[in-house]
């Protein structure tokens, strides 16, 4: 199989891409520490009681990132108002 350079149109879609998604990747996380932090609907106590803490608090933020990260690269894809390809 021949490997082919990225051309410089592709190489930034994959930048724009990825800068979206580390922004809602970070939204994600702020939001996840927060409901834990704060303990909103005694989140943090249910988890920390339970016997599956753990996978607790991994699917919580795993669904986070997963949510906030498809929404920020929509986001960015939506918004966008020109053809910027050379």
């Amino acid at each position: 199989m021949k490997s082919r350079a990225m051309k410089p149109f592709e190489k930034a879609a994959i930048l724009f891409l990825l800068k979206h998604l580390a922004s809602g990747v970070a939204g994600a996380v702020v939001l996840a520490t927060g409901l834990l932090i704060l303990d909103v609907a005694n989140l943090a106590t249910l988890i920390g009681n339970s016997d599956h803490g753990i996978v607790a608090a991994i699917m919580l933020y795993a669904s986070l990132i997963l949510t906030f990260g498809s929404v920020a690269m929509g986001i960015g894809i939506m918004t966008m108002n020109e053809d910027t390809r050379p």
